[in-house]
């Protein structure tokens, strides 16, 4: 859709002119990509306790570190890649999360070795929690952290291996791959579709 120069977006998008781009180029587009799905859950992972413009400052940094969050290979790193990773100046250097994403590889891994292909996986368990249909739109009135539907997918998540995959952690990979529609009701975005890229 084309932008016209006064379009109003959501209040975050309006802070700096990466999150910008983001917002209108990705945030909300319903991604149906297992292996952009899981390198997505996996920089949210990144973002806890940080802001999400850090992440997308350094989201190119994090795809070579992260041989493009191949599962394939980021599973087979070992200890010499985590002190690599360690060391790069141009990601977030925290143990738990460096680990964390491999472990991630893992679990993708193992899903999928056992059937479940994991955008699958995670849309029909969206698609089962929502009467409505997708995307689940946020009709509270207010910035939700979580839900209870995050919360259950993490539960889910967790079960099946995988790390830094809390509530808020979900619910905010959830907002950014098309599954809740949580863009402000003066935004142009708001209920505009969430074409899938």
């Amino acid at each position: 859709m084309p932008i016209t120069p006064d379009a109003r977006r959501c209040r975050w998008a309006e802070t700096s002119p990466l999150l910008r781009t983001y917002h209108d180029e990705e945030w909300g587009v319903a991604v149906h990509d297992s292996r952009e799905l899981w390198e997505m859950l996996c920089l949210e992972g990144f973002q806890a306790g940080l802001s999400w413009l850090t992440v997308l400052k350094r989201r190119d940094a994090f795809r070579k570190a992260f041989k493009g969050f191949n599962p394939e290979i980021v599973a087979c790193f070992t200890e010499a890649d985590i002190t690599r990773l360690m060391a790069d100046p141009g990601i977030i250097r925290a143990r738990a999360k460096i680990e964390a994403t491999i472990g991630n590889a893992h679990a993708f891994l193992s899903m999928r070795e056992n059937g479940e292909d994991f955008a699958s996986f995670t849309w029909a368990f969206a698609r089962n929690h929502s009467p409505d249909g997708l995307p689940i739109r946020n009709t509270t009135g207010t910035v939700l952290a979580q839900s209870p539907l995050s919360s259950a997918l993490s539960k889910a998540l967790k079960a099946r291996g995988f790390k830094f995959t809390g509530p808020v952690i979900v619910y905010a990979w959830m907002q950014a791959a098309g599954m809740i529609d949580d863009h402000d009701p003066h935004c142009f975005r708001h209920q505009a579709g969430n074409t899938s890229r």
